[in-house]
C-alpha cells in the first residue's frame, strides 16, 4: 500500500502499521493562525516593529515562543510574551476552526492511541481541544512549556506517550506539516508524516518525510483502510 504522493513524480512509501498516532496541532488539526498573528502584532506593536500578515505568520512561525522570542525582543521578551498571550487569549477561541477534513482523520485513527504535540501554549491548546470538543480522542495533550524542551527536541513526544503506555518508535506516527514537525519526529524517533504539501518549507521533496498525504480526507481514507485490515486481521 502507498500513501498518496503530494507532488508530480513524488514517490513516498506508506509508513509502518501505526501502534499510536501524535498530531501538531495548528494547520494540522486547526486553524487558529488569527490569533496567533493578532498576538505577534500585539507584542510588535509596543516594540516599533513591523505587522505581520496571517500568510506571513503561518509562514515564519515554527518554533516556541520561549526559543523564539528572546532572539526577536532580547531582554524585554517577557514583556512581549505577556502581551502576546494577553491578545491570543482574548480571542483564540473564537476564531479556531478544524481544518478541512480534521475530525474525519481523528475518528479514523480513534482505533489507536491519540495524542497531540505542540508548540502552542499548553494551556491554550488543551483550552482549544475542548473547545472543539475533542477532548475524548486524544489521551495526551502536551504544548510548549509542559515539557523541559519543546519540539523539535523529543521531551514532549516522550511525554505524550507516556500516558498511552507506548514507547517512541518507527510504530509511533508525527503527522505535522511543517519542517520542524519532521525534525522532531525523527529526534523522537518516530516515523515522520506530512500532512500537505509543505510550500511554506520548500516542498514535500526537501522535507524527506517517511510518508505523506496531500490532506486530512486523503489520509483519513489511508487510516480506515489500515483499521479494517487490522479487524480482518
Amino acid at each position: 500500500m502507498t500513501a498518496p504522493a503530494v507532488e508530480a513524480g513524488a514517490e513516498v512509501p506508506a509508513p509502518p502499521r501505526p501502534r499510536a498516532i501524535l498530531w501538531d496541532w495548528d494547520n494540522t488539526l486547526v486553524d487558529g493562525w488569527a490569533a496567533i498573528a493578532a498576538g505577534l502584532n500585539a507584542a510588535f506593536a509596543a516594540f516599533g516593529l513591523p505587522a505581520w500578515t496571517v500568510a506571513e505568520t503561518k509562514g515564519r512561525v515554527r518554533r516556541s515562543l520561549r526559543e523564539s522570542f528572546p532572539e526577536i525582543f532580547g531582554g524585554e521578551w517577557e514583556r512581549a510574551r505577556d502581551l502576546f498571550y494577553a491578545e491570543v487569549r482574548a480571542r483564540h477561541l473564537a476564531v479556531l476552526a478544524p481544518m478541512p477534513g480534521a475530525e474525519a482523520a481523528l475518528r479514523a485513527a480513534a482505533r489507536w492511541p491519540q495524542g497531540v504535540v505542540s508548540n502552542k501554549q499548553g494551556p491554550l491548546l488543551r483550552a482549544e481541544a475542548a473547545h472543539l470538543g475533542w477532548g475524548g480522542y486524544f489521551g495526551a495533550l502536551v504544548g510548549a512549556g509542559d515539557a523541559a524542551s519543546d519540539k523539535p527536541d523529543p521531551a514532549p513526544f516522550r511525554m505524550a506517550l507516556a500516558p498511552l503506555g507506548i514507547e517512541p518508535g518507527p510504530a509511533v506516527w508525527y503527522v505535522g506539516d511543517t519542517g520542524i514537525d519532521i525534525q522532531g519526529a525523527r529526534a523522537a524517533g518516530c516515523t515522520a508524516v506530512l500532512l500537505g504539501d509543505a510550500a511554506h518549507d520548500g516542498g514535500v521533496a526537501s522535507l524527506a518525510p517517511d510518508a505523506a498525504f496531500p490532506d486530512a480526507p486523503a489520509l483519513a481514507r489511508h487510516l480506515e483502510t489500515l483499521a479494517r485490515l487490522e479487524t480482518l486481521a
